[in-house]
C-alpha cells in the first residue's frame, strides 16, 4: 500500500506539465506494490478542482485509488508535529494538511508518494518518502 499526496494527483487532473509524467510514472510503479490510497484530506484538497463528486469519485475509481480514513494515532501525531512546527518557527499556518498527511503514512507505517518530500521527513522521519530527488 501506498499513500498518495494531493501534489501528485493534482499533477496528472491539471496536466501539470513539470511533473506529470513523473507523478504517472511513480503511480504506475506504486500500483504494482499494492492498493494506492488517499485520506479525507488529500480528497478535499484534489476535489476541489472538481465540479462534483461524482466526477471526484469516477476520477479516484479509474486510477484505482481508495480513500482510507486518518485514524486517530495519526491524528494526534499531526498536532504534536504541527506544534513542533510552530514552536520552530514556522510560520505559515496552511500546513496543518500536510501534517495530517504525513501522521497518516507515519502511523499506518506506509510510504508517501508526494512532490514535497523535505517537509514531511523533517517532521516524520521514519516514513519512507517516494519523492522527486530536487525536493
Amino acid at each position: 500500500m501506498t499513500l498518495v499526496d494531493s501534489s501528485v494527483l493534482l499533477d496528472l487532473v491539471t496536466d501539470g506539465e513539470a511533473w506529470a509524467d513523473w507523478s504517472q510514472a511513480q503511480l504506475e510503479q506504486a500500483a504494482l506494490n499494492g492498493p494506492l490510497l488517499i485520506n479525507d484530506v488529500v480528497y478535499a484538497e484534489v476535489s476541489a478542482r472538481f465540479i462534483s463528486i461524482e466526477a471526484v469519485e469516477a476520477v479516484l475509481l479509474d486510477m484505482g485509488i481508495e480513500v482510507a480514513p486518518i485514524p486517530r494515532s495519526a491524528l494526534f501525531l499531526a498536532g504534536k508535529a504541527y506544534l513542533r512546527y510552530r514552536a520552530s518557527g514556522g510560520i505559515r499556518t496552511g500546513v496543518l494538511s500536510d501534517f495530517f498527511i504525513g501522521a497518516h503514512a507515519a502511523a499506518e507505517k506506509l510510504p508517501l508518494l508526494t512532490r514535497d518530500g523535505r517537509r514531511y521527513q523533517s517532521y516524520f522521519p521514519a516514513i519512507t518518502i517516494i519523492a522527486p530527488k530536487e525536493s
